[in-house]
C-alpha cells in the first residue's frame, strides 16, 4: 500500500488527456483522497503534443510530482518524451497502433480507439485508458462508475446510452490490465477528513472569492490564461446591482472598471501579460484619480505574445509598475488554489481601504490546475468597504497626505474632477512643484494602509540562510525545504502572499539574513531584485521552461547555493 499515484496522460491535442486526468482526479476526490492536476499544451486550437497529469495522495500535495507511476502514452512521440520520468517499477500504457516494437519494461500494449469503437462509443478511448490505470493501482471499479455516472447525466434522452457505452469502454480497459498482471502500489485508504472539501481550479476559486468579497462590476476581454475568470463571471455574477461584459479590448475593459470603481462600486477586471500592457495607462489614471479597482494578471510566457499556454512568474516588475513615473502598486500573489479564494478577498478589500488599483497576481499553473480545498465559509472573512464623503470636505478629494472619504457620483460632496493630470485638492490641473510634491507623497503615504493585517509564514528563523518562494512556486519550494530539512539542513522558511507592500516584520527579519534563496520562474529574478532593493541579500533559482519546478531541482539547487555561500552544508 502506499500514499501516492502519479499518473501522466500525454498525446496529441484532442485525445482526451485533460478529460482523462480530470476524471481521474474528480473519482478520487469524491472519496476524500487529496488530488491535484497539470495540464500543458501547444496554443493551437488542435493537435500538437499535449500532457495532462493527475497526482493522487493520502497527504496534502505540494508539487505535481517528479516521477511517474504510470504513463500512458497515446503516440510514439509521447513516450519518447515522457518515458525518462516513469520511475522504476512504474507501468507503461501505450497505444499499440503507434508503435512498431513493445516497448521494454513493464508494458501494457492498448488499441484504444480501436477498442472504443468496438464498445460502440469511438470517443471513448480515454476512459479505457483510465478503466487500466484504475486497475493497476488496486482503485475500485464504482468509483468511476459513479463518475462517469455524474459527468454523462444531464437530462438528456440518451443519457443511460453515454453512460452504458462509457461504463464498457471502463471495463474494457479494466479487463485489459488485469489480464498483463502488472501492477503499482495500492492507494492506502483515503484519509477522514472532518472538514467538507470541493473540487475546483484557481481561476474559479478566485472568482467565488471576489464575488463572496462584494464585487458589482466586472468586465474582461478573452486572453489565455485568464478567460475562465470572465466565463465564470457571466454565470455566477447575476445578482440585482451587478453587470458582467465582454469588452472589445483590455483598454476598454480598465477604462470600464476605472468608470465602475468611480461611480462607488467593487469593480474589477482580468487579463494576461499582453492585455496588462495595454492597461497600463488605465491603471495609472486609477493611480492618480485614486479609484478603487482590481485587475487580476494570470501570468503566462512572455514577452509579446510569449507562451500563451505556459506557465512563469515574469509579470511582477510589470505588476509593480505598470504606468510610467512614478508608479507602485500593491501586489497579492496567492501560492495555490486554496489560497486564491482569500487572496481575491484581500485584493477587493486592499482596493477600498486605500481607494486604489490593486494586482491580484495568479499563474496558468494555478488558474488551470484543480485541487481539493476546504470548502470555505465567506462570512468568516471581514469585507471592507471604502470610507464615503459625507460632505464635511467639501470639494477637497486630494487634501493632505493621509486617506480622504471618497465622494460618490451624485451625493454631497462629489464635485470634483477625477484627474489623470497632476492636480490639486480638488483635482484641478496644475503643474506647481509643491503640489506634485504633496500628491506624490499622498499617493505612496496611503500604501501603508495595506500593511495592516498582512500576515506570513515562518519556520526555523534563527537559521542564517532562508528560502522565500512566492506565487506558485510556493508548493514545490515546501516539498523541498521539508526534504532539506529532513536531511539535517539549518535552513529557515518564509512565505507571504503580500508582495506589496510586504509585512514590515517580515521584512526586517529577511534583511537579518546572510542569504535568502527565492525560487522563481523567470530568468531576472524578479523578486530577488525587488527584495535587494530594499536591503535583502537575496538571489534566485530561476527556471524559464514554462513549466512548474520539480521538488528535486529545488533540493539539488538550493544545496548548491548554500555551499556556495558558505563553502559547506550547514546542519541543524
Amino acid at each position: 500500500m502506499g500514499a501516492d499515484l502519479v499518473v501522466r496522460f500525454a498525446g496529441e491535442g484532442g485525445q482526451g488527456q485533460v478529460t482523462a486526468a480530470e476524471g481521474l482526479a474528480q473519482a478520487a476526490a469524491r472519496v476524500g483522497y487529496h488530488v491535484q492536476t497539470f495540464a500543458t499544451y501547444p496554443s493551437q486550437i488542435e493537435g500538437g503534443p499535449v500532457w495532462a497529469q493527475t497526482r493522487v495522495s493520502t497527504n496534502e500535495i505540494l508539487t505535481q510530482g517528479d516521477q511517474l507511476d504510470v504513463l500512458v502514452a497515446l503516440n510514439r512521440q509521447a513516450y519518447e518524451t515522457h518515458i525518462p520520468d516513469l520511475r522504476e517499477g512504474g507501468v507503461l500504457i501505450y497505444n499499440s497502433r503507434d508503435f512498431d516494437e513493445v516497448p521494454e519494461g513493464n508494458v501494457i500494449g492498448l488499441d484504444a480507439e480501436g477498442l472504443a469503437r468496438e464498445t460502440g462509443n469511438p470517443r471513448a478511448a480515454n476512459v479505457i485508458m483510465i478503466g487500466a490505470v484504475a486497475q493497476l493501482a488496486s482503485m475500485p471499479q464504482q468509483l468511476f462508475v459513479d463518475w462517469i455516472e455524474s459527468r454523462f447525466r444531464r437530462g438528456r434522452p440518451n443519457d443511460q446510452e453515454v453512460i452504458d457505452g462509457n461504463v464498457k469502454a471502463l471495463d474494457v480497459g479494466i479487463d485489459a490490465a488485469i489480464r498483463s498482471g502488472y501492477g503499482v502500489e495500492a492507494l492506502d485508504e483515503p484519509p477522514v477528513i472532518a472538514e467538507t472539501r470541493i473540487l475546483v481550479n484557481g481561476n474559479s476559486f478566485l472568482s467565488m472569492g471576489a464575488i463572496a468579497a462584494g464585487l458589482d462590476v466586472f468586465f474582461g476581454y478573452p486572453i489565455s490564461p485568464a478567460t475562465t475568470i470572465l466565463v465564470f463571471m457571466e454565470t455566477a455574477l447575476n445578482q440585482p446591482g451587478q453587470f458582467v461584459g465582454q469588452a472589445s479590448s483590455e483598454i476598454e475593459s480598465i477604462a470600464a472598471i476605472v468608470g465602475g470603481g468611480f461611480a462607488g462600486r467593487k469593480a474589477m477586471t482580468s487579463t494576461a501579460g499582453p492585455g496588462l500592457s495595454l492597461m497600463g495607462e488605465g491603471l495609472g489614471l486609477a493611480w492618480m484619480a485614486e479609484i478603487p479597482l482590481v485587475v487580476v494578471d494570470v501570468q503566462r510566457g512572455g514577452p509579446a505574445t510569449g507562451l500563451p499556454t505556459k506557465t512563469e512568474q515574469s509579470d511582477l516588475f510589470k505588476c509593480l509598475s505598470p504606468g510610467h513615473g512614478d508608479v507602485r502598486l500593491p501586489v497579492i500573489a496567492p501560492g495555490s488554489v486554496a489560497e486564491c479564494f482569500p487572496a481575491a478577498i484581500y485584493a477587493m478589500n486592499w482596493a477600498e481601504r486605500y481607494q486604489g488599483p490593486v494586482m491580484l497576481l495568479t499563474e496558468m499553473a494555478i488558474a488551470e490546475r484543480n485541487e481539493d480545498v476546504t470548502k470555505p465559509d465567506p462570512t468568516s472573512f471581514p469585507i471592507e468597504s471604502r470610507l464615503v464623503s459625507e460632505g464635511a470636505d467639501g470639494n477637497r478629494r486630494y487634501a493632505g497626505r493621509e486617506l480622504t472619504p471618497f465622494p460618490i457620483p451624485g451625493t454631497v460632496g462629489a464635485s470634483y474632477v477625477a484627474n489623470a493630470s497632476e492636480h490639486d485638492e480638488q483635482g484641478d490641473t496644475t503643474h506647481q512643484p509643491q503640489v506634485h510634491i504633496d500628491q506624490t507623497e499622498r499617493r505612496f503615504s496611503k500604501l501603508k494602509l495595506l500593511e495592516v493585517g498582512s500576515t506570513y509564514e515562518s519556520e526555523n528563523t534563527s537559521a542564517s540562510i532562508a528560502m522565500l518562494p512566492w506565487g506558485g512556486s510556493k508548493g514545490p519550494a515546501r516539498a523541498a525545504y521539508n526534504t532539506l530539512r529532513a536531511q539535517g539542513l539549518d535552513l529557515g522558511w518564509y512565505y507571504t502572499m503580500f508582495i506589496h507592500p510586504m509585512p514590515p516584520a517580515l521584512l526586517d527579519e529577511l534583511r537579518s539574513k546572510d542569504l535568502v534563496i527565492v525560487p522563481e520562474l523567470n530568468y531576472l529574478g524578479q523578486l530577488s531584485s525587488v527584495l535587494r532593493s530594499w536591503g535583502v541579500n537575496a538571489h534566485s533559482i530561476n527556471q524559464y521552461t514554462g513549466l512548474p519546478f520539480k521538488e528535486g531541482l529545488l533540493v539539488t539547487k538550493t544545496q548548491e547555493m548554500i555551499e556556495a555561500k558558505s563553502g559547506r552544508l550547514v546542519r541543524a
